[in-house]
């Protein structure tokens, strides 16, 4: 279908295009509110600009489309392939994503609030300063991700596969982190401050300079984890693995670290808990 025919239909009140190839064509700056395109081929289309709000591409094919500074709010783009996709600046707010493949897509500064991305792929994907606050990333997938800065207050993380992934100076103040895989994960100067982070893997991370006031990690494993001069203050630590950890110069302030292993652990400098011993 040619570009002008799609473009006259739309215009004429029609909204179903489903199944249809629309490989590489250029769409850029258009009103398509409400469209369908589900199981469609959209492949390296320019859809820069674009305002897609509400449309439905569930299952469609957008393998290296340019979907950059596009409105996307409330999009299905449920079970959808954006791998390699450009969504810099892109408005994803209160989207569709669950079960999405987005592996090495381009979400710098995206907008995604309140966002389902439940079971996505974002293994490999540039979410550098992008917005997924409330969020629910539920069982999704950030291996090596790049979320530097990007703020996710509030986000659902629980049962994430993140490791490796690059959170440094980022917000995660108040997220639910349950039974997530963060090994190895580069947490440089996040806020975690309030954040529930329970029975999950923090093994070998780095939280050095970490804010993490009121942190909830009991049950989670840090074994060999930097925590240098990371803010504990008043963290519940209860049952914690933090055996061989580099805890020199945290804080520990009013901290729970009742049953927490710390065996091995360099305290050098480290405010501990008032009473608190290690042997």
């Amino acid at each position: 279908m040619y570009v002008e025919e799609l473009l006259s239909r739309y215009a004429a009140g029609e909204r179903e295009f489903q199944e249809i190839a629309l490989v590489g064509v250029n769409l850029s700056g258009k009103d398509l509110r409400g469209i369908s395109f589900r199981r469609a081929d959209l492949s390296q289309a320019i859809l820069r600009g674009a305002d897609l709000s509400s449309a439905n591409l569930r299952e469609a094919k957008l393998v290296g489309t340019d979907l950059s500074q596009s409105t996307l709010v409330e999009i299905n783009l449920i079970s959808a392939d954006l791998s390699h996709a450009n969504l810099y600046e892109s408005d994803l707010s209160r989207a569709g994503l669950r079960s999405a493949r987005l592996i090495a897509a381009n979400l710098n500064r995206a907008h995604l609030p309140e966002a389902n991305l439940g079971e996505a792929n974002f293994s490999q994907a540039n979410l550098y300063e992008a917005n997924l606050s409330y969020a629910s990333l539920h069982r999704a997938k950030l291996i090596g991700a790049d979320l530097t800065r990007a703020i996710l207050e509030g986000v659902n993380l629980s049962n994430a596969i993140m490791t490796g992934a690059i959170l440094e100076g980022a917000n995660l103040m108040g997220a639910v982190i349950h039974g997530t895989n963060l090994e190895a994960a580069d947490l440089r100067e996040a806020d975690l401050s309030r954040a529930r982070i329970i029975s999950s893997s923090l093994v070998n991370a780095n939280l050095g300079r970490v804010n993490g006031r009121n942190v909830n990690l009991s049950w989670t494993s840090l074994r060999g984890a930097n925590l240098r001069r990371a803010n504990l203050y008043r963290a519940n630590l209860s049952w914690a693995n933090l055996s061989e950890c580099d805890l020199s110069e945290a804080v520990l302030i009013s901290a729970n670290i009742n049953q927490t292993n710390l065996s091995k652990a360099d305290l050098t400098g480290t405010i501990m808990p008032s009473g608190a011993t290690h042997e």
